[in-house]
């Protein structure tokens, strides 16, 4: 679907608003190779007309790194990893639009430390349009968020055999509700969830893969058979199935490294507006995925890194992985039950 120039322009006036941009502030809109250009044309012209003092910094891609080329299959290197000078410029701003992708990576870290604040937009107009953050969005986000701050065990179930357990508390959370409006948060357009980190070691038990359940970066539906996988302190110690199995299996195998298989990021899915079959609408690479991964009522269960919570865990291989129809409690408080939200404070209106 085309998105008129004038449209695009007044999407990002509204989600800047939503960021609290004031009239000269200094912004960076951080791109790179791949950065999607009616993106960038957007967000500059909406930065301009806001009267803010705008920069635009475009980094060259590094050299392959890791076992597996693919778009963002490798994390933790960027092309602002030991780039000194250019990540004090991002330092020194008041916001950065991110356009290239920072995610899992020191710089990113350093940047938000130092209190800029930072709004990653990678998928096309026409998504960003479906799914436009709202004040609502960040009410049910933040909601959510308060209760995985306060929980110290997540449980998660499901009908197809997923029985997991996992303490909680030594990490951070990760609120996102779709725009950075607050000196060194990071968000991203589009989304809605909110997760964080088992403590090291904690996470025990099974998780079923179930059959319509997604796996990233390969932007695959499950749909030969229910992929198993076997958990023990933290790590995943076996994966069982069908063809699915077999290519994560072999995926995480390929970088030699034990903590490829480590349990990452855990959360639930909170935007009405995301949709379960959007991954299937569109070629792999005109869309990030953030319908899979924002989607009411899912668990998105990923493996990988810490690093960015302050884990020891560095892995350059990162799985995100979003499952339907599961059960999530903290403490024993049921949050979603089936796959829908049962928390009154966190449910949708529609």
């Amino acid at each position: 679907m085309a998105i008129s120039d004038d449209f695009r322009i007044s999407m990002w006036r509204e989600v800047l608003d939503l960021c609290k941009l004031g009239a000269h502030e200094n912004i960076v809109i951080l791109t790179g190779e791949s950065s999607h250009p009616q993106n960038l044309e957007a967000a500059a012209r909406a930065v301009v007309q806001a009267g803010c003092k705008m920069v635009r910094l475009d980094l060259p891609p590094v050299p392959p790194s890791g076992p597996v080329q693919g778009e963002r299959t490798n994390v933790q290197t960027t092309p602002l990893s030991g780039h000194a000078f250019a990540t004090d410029i991002l330092k020194n701003a008041d916001m950065v639009i991110d356009l290239m992708g920072l995610l899992h990576s020191k710089e990113q870290t350093d940047i938000l430390a130092a209190g800029t604040r930072m709004l990653m937009v990678i998928e096309p107009p026409e998504i960003l349009a479906r799914m436009m953050p709202t004040l609502e969005d960040k009410r049910r986000v933040m909601a959510a968020d308060r209760k995985l701050r306060a929980a110290r065990s997540m449980s998660v179930t499901s009908a197809a055999g997923t029985a997991l357990t996992m303490e909680l508390g030594q990490f951070p959370t990760l609120p996102e509700y779709g725009f950075a409006d607050e000196p060194g948060h990071w968000d991203h357009w589009p989304s809605g969830f909110t997760s964080t980190w088992p403590n090291e070691g904690s996470a025990q038990g099974r998780v079923v893969i179930d059959v319509g359940d997604m796996m990233f970066p390969f932007k695959t539906y499950v749909q030969s058979a229910p992929v198993v996988l076997e958990i023990r302190n933290g790590k995943i110690v076996s994966i069982e199935g069908g063809f699915e199995a077999k290519y994560l299996r072999q995926h995480l195998e390929s970088y030699k490294d034990p903590d490829a298989f480590a349990v990452s990021h855990v959360g639930w899915g909170l935007q009405p507006k995301a949709k379960w079959g959007g991954l299937g609408m569109r070629d792999k690479f005109q869309a990030l995925g953030m319908d899979a991964r924002a989607f009411y009522g899912n668990f998105l269960f990923s493996t990988g890194p810490n690093s960015e919570a302050g884990g020891s865990n560095n892995s350059q291989c990162h799985v995100d992985i979003p499952m339907s129809a599961c059960s999530v409690s903290l403490d024993g408080e049921p949050i979603t039950v089936d796959g829908d939200v049962v928390d009154d404070e966190q449910r949708a209106s529609t």
